[in-house]
């Protein structure tokens, strides 16, 4: 049986931690299902108090002293009292100071289930800002697996956009291109597993549409048959889990309208706080409301600006 995202992460982590001595420090780690049966039970494991600006300067000491840490943020919410030392410090320390600073930071995305405004969402689009800061947002088992390569490869810091749906994946999510598509649909995070329903849906009202799955937001470097469908359908649309304006939806949409030439808009979350009830909750855009985006924008009845759900 092919092995899930989660399964992929805890061995992962096992080996760092039991034979390339390193660590991993989070909040609450070995607490509520070991944060999605995606931790190990072994040495190396360093739980920190729930203090939110203290941790990740824990982890930013480790990793200047060679350590290569795992540092771990339950709900990507959390990140707003988590990025100081983030950005300032690991991010900055090799070109400021010529000091390496290899953290790999785990921010885990969470949404729905009522958990409300503090700690859902995913926020990946912050830490694409200050320069020095790779931003990956894998989703299945051997992208996860290419991420930390590079990690181990490289001496930067590293912000990793996970998002719990991953965990339970086992198969990997192939592009789609259909010669007789008119739009290029693009997605991010969570956004690919609601893209792939929307593209199914679609295909079933005869709507052929092209998918795409990024993984890496930052650098971002489109491949050539990516661009090629954008030119040939003049039409593109980006799906992201973390909200639209000023995010990584629109800054990758803009990159590839002056690259291609085409037509390319941006679907995240709405300009709004998440509430606890399942009426007001603000989450990755649904199946149905990227179909339905699609068709509007192939209609050209579609504008910039946010669609409401």
């Amino acid at each position: 049986m092919a092995k899930t995202t989660a399964q992929v992460i805890r061995e992962i982590t096992e080996e760092h931690l039991t034979k390339r001595g390193g660590l991993l420090l989070g909040q609450c780690v070995t607490a509520v299902g070991w944060i999605g049966g995606s931790v190990p039970d072994c040495k190396g494991i360093v739980e920190i108090p729930m203090t939110d600006v203290a941790a990740p300067g824990f982890a930013v000491g480790v990793a200047l002293m060679g350590k290569r840490p795992i540092f771990v943020v339950r709900y990507q919410g959390f990140m707003w009292y988590n990025a100081s030392s983030i950005v300032n410090y690991a991010a900055r320390a090799r070109a400021v100071w010529n000091r390496p600073c290899p953290v790999f930071v785990r921010a885990i995305g969470m949404e729905g289930n009522g958990i409300g405004h503090t700690a859902s969402s995913c926020l990946h689009s912050i830490f694409m800002h200050p320069p020095g800061l790779p931003v990956a947002a894998p989703m299945t088992p051997k992208e996860y697996l290419s991420v930390w390569e590079h990690f181990l490869s490289h001496d930067d810091p590293i912000y990793v956009s996970e998002h719990r749906r991953s965990f339970s994946l086992s198969e990997e999510l192939p592009d789609h291109v259909d010669p007789l598509a008119t739009i290029t649909v693009m997605a991010i995070s969570a956004g690919r597993l609601n893209a792939e329903e929307a593209r199914a849906q679609l295909l079933k009202e005869g709507i052929p549409i092209n998918l795409f799955h990024l993984v890496w937001l930052k650098p971002f470097r489109p491949p050539e048959s990516l661009l090629a469908s954008l030119k040939r359908t003049g039409l593109g649309l980006v799906v992201d889990s973390d909200f639209e304006i000023a995010g990584a939806s629109r800054s990758i949409a803009y990159e590839l309208m002056h690259e291609t030439g085409a037509k390319v808009f941006a679907l995240g979350l709405e300009d709004r706080v998440c509430g606890v009830a399942a009426a007001v909750e603000n989450i990755t855009p649904s199946a149905i409301r990227i179909a339905s985006r699609v068709k509007e924008l192939l209609t050209g009845a579609a504008t910039p600006s946010l669609v409401a759900a």
